[in-house]
């Protein structure tokens, strides 16, 4: 059963009994089938009532998600004949940044996107999906192979930031960082960006200069995570779910400012009740936008894509 968020608790308790109910087994002589069904349709209209009125700290909460899928898993759901690359050629890989090349809707993409763990060990080996320099300069590494063979990119963004170690600031982490911001930009193929759980700061966004920015409607995307808000302004990371309002970080808030192009449905109760519903829903999204990508002159696109970003933050004063 999935892990229950805290404002879901109610719900939990309904599919907790829905549960018992079918452990009962077909030798009882009793007729449950009434009484899940009953209850079954009782959780899916509290779950629509629910994940319509959330609030930007329960999105939170939900792009946080330890069953939520990560990076691997859209690929293993979207794509086929995935050949992962892995390190830098400079100093070793960084198993927190996934890139590679697959085959998507029939042809050749590049990949590359954030990945975290799941459980301890794994989520130690992938440093909870905070990349540090190596990470970024083997996305660049795979992204300008991509550019060179004229492969569309596809990245999926899902970290809490990039690793503020003090050996990834030794290597560089800013100017990987940045190397990245300025490269992906004058990429001579269509990118399309997918934030798929967390996106935060220079972390997401040294993968996230595309053409099209997709965002599913249960993820975020800020320059610094709630708590961290917190406790610069108020000095108290209590008042995260105050910072989460304020730093407008949802996908329909990023939507109205014009940050992002499209917000990608979840399934009910979000992506985390449901991988493969998820990753069909963003299959369709990534897989018309790109068509739509496909279709324009290279020359079109590069301006398309610096118009886009030179109107962000853009704003009148009367």
């Amino acid at each position: 059963m999935v892990k229950p968020l805290e404002f879901e608790r109610e719900i939990y308790e309904i599919e907790k009994r829905i549960e018992e109910l079918k452990s009962i087994g077909t030798g009882v002589q009793l007729d449950i089938d009434e009484e899940i069904r009953k209850l079954e349709r009782k959780v899916k209209r509290k779950l629509i009532k629910l994940y319509r009125e959330l609030t930007p700290w329960q999105r939170v909460q939900v792009a946080r998600h330890p069953n939520r899928p990560y990076t691997l898993d859209y690929v293993k759901l979207m794509m086929n004949n995935f050949v992962e690359f892995r390190g830098d050629r400079r100093f070793a890989d960084d198993r927190s940044i996934v890139a590679g090349f697959a085959e998507f809707d029939g042809m050749s993409v590049a990949v590359v996107g954030h990945q975290k763990g799941r459980g301890t060990k794994e989520n130690i080996e992938r440093n909870f999906g905070m990349p540090h320099p190596e990470g970024y300069r083997k996305a660049l590494r795979v992204m300008k192979l991509a550019e060179k063979f004229g492969i569309p990119i596809l990245t999926f963004v899902d970290t809490p930031g990039a690793y503020p170690g003090i050996g990834a600031e030794e290597r560089g982490q800013a100017e990987a960082i940045g190397e990245n911001l300025y490269e992906m930009i004058n990429l001579k193929v269509p990118i399309v960006v997918s934030v798929i759980g967390e996106g935060g700061s220079g972390g997401a966004l040294a993968i996230s200069v595309g053409d099209r920015i997709l965002m599913q409607e249960n993820a975020i995307y800020a320059v610094i995570s709630p708590e961290g808000c917190a406790s610069i302004l108020w000095r108290d990371s209590a008042k995260a779910p105050l910072a989460a309002e304020a730093l407008k970080l949802t996908a329909q808030d990023l939507l109205k400012l014009g940050v992002i192009d499209e917000v990608v449905k979840e399934p009910i109760g979000g992506a985390h009740r449901n991988h493969q519903l998820a990753a069909n829903i963003l299959k369709r999204a990534v897989r018309r936008n790109l068509r739509e990508l496909l279709n324009k002159s290279i020359d079109q696109l590069l301006e398309e894509r610096f118009e886009k970003y030179r109107n962000i933050g853009v704003f009148s004063q009367e």
